[in-house]
């Protein structure tokens, strides 16, 4: 339903009429809650099925072509409006790639019992049914949880200023430069676009890989890798970004490398983040635990960014002379907060990683969490994984 959702609202959106914008924006609203309506629950569908270092390189996959979606939408939706001569026509090829991935997740998706690879069979759930207020009471106490999706958020909140902001701060660079002449009608070249979109799809893809890597090979050694990973990318992201905002009056080159290398240690977190949630949080209470995570992404991170990016621009610029330099540098300066916000997400996970090895441990134990099958024998199965209600282990006589 929800990638129905989405791609009808999508498609329609195209055919509104510029004298009913408040339908257009109510539409990609609508494209929003269809796309959250899946997203929340594809991640929980993996832990169901995985466990362990098989569930890291599952979620690897998985949000590989999270980056390689969001670049090739730059590339296609930029060619397609560059063909067309009308933005639209972006708008009306995506509901085609929907329609095979609704067919596909129709006949190839099982919809395993939750926590059903951790048990074995099992049916417990990690306790019995509880309230959705329960569950998010029990989430509010999970200090793993909350620090992780705050260190997210952080995420989320340059991500989006930088796919927003960033092909527009790159067109203004050239200008700068004396290697691209000023746009006074839209559409304008689409190169930026075009580049922005070709970083975004070859960092993601190696950040993500190279994150998921580090996390099952560091987890050996040190039980709190995944936080440490992800604490130990963003720190490093922020000066990058911090560089490549800097360097760009002096030098595109530097400017295009740092970019680079920011986004491919952003894109090191988003397996590792969902894996963290998922040993954190027991079976039953992932799905709400997804939903408010990516509420509070979407609601302090990505949705609020761009807008918050352009309105300290445009402060900036105010009562300064209109001119591409003044745009380029109060736009260069708008974006310094991005560096601070990756630095504070760096925070946020060296706290989880302080929180972590208990969480595990809580959402593992008899009657909350769940067991896993590596870690125990059959008759230590037989006393950790009870049913709620069945009271203790019997003796062997």
């Amino acid at each position: 339903m929800g990638i129905i959702l989405w791609s009808g609202a999508g498609l329609s959106s195209s055919f509104i009429s510029p004298r009913h914008a408040w339908l257009f924006f109510l539409s990609r609203g609508v494209v929003g809650t269809g796309t959250a309506s899946y997203s929340t629950i594809a991640p929980t569908v993996l832990g169901d099925l995985f466990v362990r270092d098989q569930r890291t390189c599952v979620l690897a996959v998985f949000y590989i072509f999270i980056p390689v979606g969001s670049g090739l939408g730059y590339v296609l939706g930029s060619a397609v409006a560059e063909l067309t001569g009308n933005w639209r026509w972006a708008l009306r090829i995506t509901p085609c790639l929907e329609a095979m991935a609704l067919i596909l997740l129709i006949a190839l998706v099982p919809d395993p019992p939750r926590g059903a690879a951790e048990k074995e069979g099992v049916a417990a759930m990690g306790g019995s049914r509880s309230s959705w207020c329960e569950d998010v009471r029990y989430l509010w106490r999970n200090q793993s949880f909350v620090w992780s999706t705050l260190g997210v958020t952080a995420m989320a909140f340059v991500t989006g200023a930088l796919g927003f902001w960033i092909p527009k701060f790159l067109f203004e660079a050239r200008v700068v430069h004396g290697l691209q002449l000023p746009c006074f009608q839209e559409p304008c070249n689409s190169q930026d676009s075009l580049i922005f979109g070709a970083l975004t799809v070859g960092t993601g893809v190696i950040g993500v890989i190279l994150g998921a890597k580090a996390s099952s090979t560091y987890k050996k050694v040190n039980p709190r890798a995944e936080p440490l990973i992800c604490a130990s990318s963003l720190l490093v992201a922020a000066p990058c970004i911090y560089l490549a905002l800097i360097l760009a009056p002096t030098t595109l080159l530097a400017s295009y490398v740092f970019l680079a290398l920011g986004e491919l240690l952003l894109s090191c977190n988003w397996a590792v983040v969902a894996d963290i949630l998922l040993s954190v949080v027991v079976p039953r209470c992932r799905g709400t635990a997804e939903a408010l995570q990516i509420t509070v992404i979407h609601v302090l991170g990505d949705a609020g960014s761009p807008y918050l990016t352009g309105l300290i621009s445009s402060a900036l610029r105010a009562g300064r002379p209109d001119s591409y330099l003044q745009r380029f540098l109060s736009l260069q300066q708008s974006f310094l907060c991005c560096a601070f916000a990756i630095a504070l997400g760096g925070g946020c996970f060296l706290l989880t990683a302080l929180y972590l090895e208990r969480d595990q441990a809580q959402a593992r134990q008899p009657g909350t969490g769940t067991c896993d099958s590596k870690d125990l024998d059959s008759k230590a199965k037989e006393s950790q994984c009870l049913l709620p209600g069945t009271g203790s282990p019997r003796e062997d006589p």
